[in-house]
């Protein structure tokens, strides 16, 4: 019994793994490149750099008379003023209670329904054509690029982002550049919502395109995409704990082969597969299983935890009045700290707060009724950051460094390219959930919440997959030697066993074919 047992384990390992090994060499290959190129993405910082400078905004609208002209006199989620649509002056601004954005292939995601305001005229922008794509795009690239619209598309290789679906149909615009840039403009708002250079489209088939097996999107496997993710994620944990019980057995630790190896393969090639399956199949276990964690398989992670009880830092609504300054004089007092490339309306601590935001570091706070300056008082924003939760506050931290936590990582990472400023507010809540809120105490705005499932996932996906471990990602290039030596490994443990497969499925098919 105890035979047939081993004999099963080593069939199952054969010629399962043949298939599991293809896919860790792609996933250990493409890993390599995703640790400098990224899939293509719109940083908030990238956004600002390339807004043109919004000037001395002379002849606009206030933000009242632009909302009552386009028929908005609810409270709205937010309001921002920019030329980011055709190059013109714009008011974006999301009511309330806004409804999905309508779109042919799925409902869009909270937080989109973004009304475009003409900050002339008051028009509401009813659809985005050819001509504003390719102006958005010129206000962009900046002058003397030459451009091209490439059509407009639903979805292709580099738009598969969730985040975008709220600007679908999405309009094509190639840049005659020095980067040869394909950039994405929004078909709801006419914003540029996604750049990506040709050296990163390139790099992307070879890296995140097919190491989040992409292939598998925006056709007829799109809807099984996740499950085709996860099913083979365990198929190769599976191939891969299997294959290290063989390597195990195979091994002798004590008394040598006839042959004077530890190994019995004579095939260099087998010896290979052997020696790396037993140095790596650890760490090959390790990212396989942490890449099963980042896609929340069957929602492992949903605690069920409450919503954040925001509206105790906002101190009630927005609501935008007759009051409230024209940017022409929000410009002209944030003119000091240099040109503004966007004005930022927000409700924070019980008052309208303009924030003028540069095209880097931090913004400038504004009275949206006065336009003078204004700061966030400490014990303020920490007494209403308690009445975030209804639980009690264990304690409050101030960190004015990177911890395990709240840390930064490269744009082009899977989870860079989001402002994390320092200092910043902690809130520990000693509630059910251990909940801890990450507030910056210069805009009071909530940066991010975390509880112990997502810690939890930090650990499984994070710290595993991509060994975000400060110590490591303080000391590059140490973290770059380590993660490209262990994926190397993993390579010549994944291509040896392509390799014994294809050779072993080559001799059965020709002695079937002898037989027949």
């Amino acid at each position: 019994m105890r035979i047939h047992a081993k004999r099963w384990l080593f069939l199952i390992h054969r010629w399962f793994g043949i298939v599991a090994c293809i896919f860790f060499a792609m996933w250990f290959v493409s890993g390599v490149v995703m640790m400098y190129v990224g899939y293509p993405k719109l940083t908030e910082a990238e956004r600002l750099q390339h807004l043109p400078p919004l000037g001395t905004a002379s002849s606009v609208m206030t933000p009242r008379e632009a909302l009552d002209a386009a028929g908005i006199t609810g409270p709205l989620k937010t309001l921002r003023f920019a030329a980011s649509s055709g190059g013109r002056m714009v008011y974006l601004a999301v009511p309330q209670a806004a409804a999905p954005a309508p779109g042919p292939r799925r409902a869009a995601p909270p937080g989109s329904g973004v009304i475009t305001i003409d900050a002339h005229t008051g028009a509401r922008l009813e659809s985005v054509d050819e001509r504003l794509a390719l102006a958005s795009a010129a206000a962009y690239a900046g002058p003397d690029v030459r451009l091209a619209h490439r059509g407009v598309i639903d979805e292709d290789a580099f738009t598969h982002s969730r985040g975008l679906d709220a600007h679908r149909p999405l309009h094509r615009v190639q840049l005659d550049d020095a980067d040869a840039t394909l950039l994405y403009v929004s078909g709801r708002t006419g914003e540029v919502v996604r750049d990506a250079p040709r050296a990163e489209r390139l790099w992307n088939y070879a890296g995140a395109w097919i190491h989040w097996l992409y292939p598998f999107r925006g056709n007829v496997f799109d809807k099984y995409w996740t499950d085709i993710v996860n099913w083979l994620s365990i198929l190769g944990i599976a191939m891969a704990l299997t294959g290290t019980i063989v390597g195990i057995l195979r091994w002798r630790f004590t008394r040598p082969y006839r042959s004077g190896a530890r190994t019995p393969y004579q095939s260099s090639m087998m010896r290979w597969h052997h020696i790396s399956g037993l140095l790596f199949a650890l760490v090959t276990m390790t990212w396989i299983f942490s890449g099963l964690m980042s896609m929340n398989p069957w929602r492992i992670f949903d605690n069920g935890a409450p919503p954040l009880n925001t509206e105790a830092l906002q101190g009630g609504p927005l609501m935008i009045t007759a009051r409230d300054a024209a940017p022409e004089a929000l410009l002209a007092a944030a003119a000091a700290h240099g040109a503004v490339r966007e004005l930022r309306w927000a409700r924070t601590l019980g008052q309208t707060t303009v924030f003028a935001q540069g095209a880097a570091g931090q913004p400038t706070l504004l009275d949206s009724q006065t336009a003078q300056a204004r700061s966030i008082d400490d014990e303020a924003l920490q007494r209403a950051a308690a009445r975030l939760l209804p639980d009690p506050v264990a304690r409050v931290e101030r960190l004015s460094a990177y911890d395990l936590y709240y840390y930064s990582r490269d744009a082009h990472t899977m989870t860079g390219g989001a402002d994390k400023p320092l200092p910043v507010l902690r809130v520990v809540f000693d509630d059910a959930h251990r909940t801890w809120v990450h507030i910056d105490p210069h805009t009071g705005a909530v940066l991010g919440r975390t509880d112990s499932t997502r810690r939890t996932n930090r650990w499984l996906f994070a710290m595993l997959h991509s060994w975000d471990w400060l110590p490591l990602l303080e000391r590059r290039p140490l973290w770059d030697i380590v993660m490209i030596v262990l994926s190397l490994g993993g390579t010549v443990l994944s291509l040896t066993g392509v390799v014994i497969g294809w050779r072993r499925l080559g001799m059965k098919l020709r002695v079937v074919r002898r037989k027949s």
